[in-house]
């Protein structure tokens, strides 16, 4: 089925966006069953608007009014992150932090903490670490709970990566916060680690 992914994946798009429920929620289990079999291989052997178009519906489903539609995305963003290698998969979901819907932004929120607690410092460093504790000061901020849960998680991920094998742990995180932030987000990551 490798060469047929991309179709694959714009047929369970499709099927998704359908109003009939049932379709909507196998068409998500099916999406699941991809991501477990082809992992990586989705993002090498299809097209990368299609894989997110995938993504994006995924979010959107996640919102749904139905809930067994609801949990069926989320459990398919749950595989989706223990799937696939978190670097590109951050790369995929960074944009929809931006998103204007402030529910889609929750759940990538979701999606992106996980992967961030995935990774060493070596793969936070090949993203970004400036760019990791902006996006989780842009969450930090956000109207949704559940946004801002995930931004705290995403904060404790780094700060735990960051100073593992420092003695001076609480100073050397607030060090590489103040070379990253404006001044006026720094005491707030700090007081987030604190109790760590």
């Amino acid at each position: 089925m490798l060469p047929l992914l991309e179709k694959v994946m714009l047929v369970l798009v499709k099927a998704m966006k359908n109003p009939r429920s049932a379709l909507c929620k196998t068409s998500i289990m099916a999406a699941s069953d991809v991501f477990k079999a082809y992992g990586d291989e989705l993002l090498d052997a299809a097209n990368s608007n299609a894989f997110d178009q995938l993504l994006l519906q995924l979010l959107l489903k996640a919102l749904q009014d139905k809930r067994f539609v609801c949990e069926e995305a989320d459990r398919a963003l749950s595989t989706m992150v223990g799937s696939l290698t978190p670097l590109p998969l951050l790369h995929k979901l960074r944009p929809y932090v931006s998103h204007s819907n402030l529910r889609v932004r929750a759940k990538a929120a979701v999606s992106i903490s996980n992967c961030v607690s995935k990774m060493g410092l070596e793969k936070m460093q090949e993203f970004g670490l400036a760019s990791l504790l902006q996006m989780a000061v842009e969450l930090l901020n956000d109207r949704l709970p559940e946004a801002r849960e995930a931004a705290r998680s995403i904060v404790v991920s780094m700060y735990e990566q960051v100073t593992e094998n420092q003695d001076q742990k609480q100073e050397s995180w607030q060090s590489f916060c103040e070379i990253s932030l404006p001044p006026a987000h720094v005491q707030s990551l700090i007081k987030i680690v604190a109790s760590q």
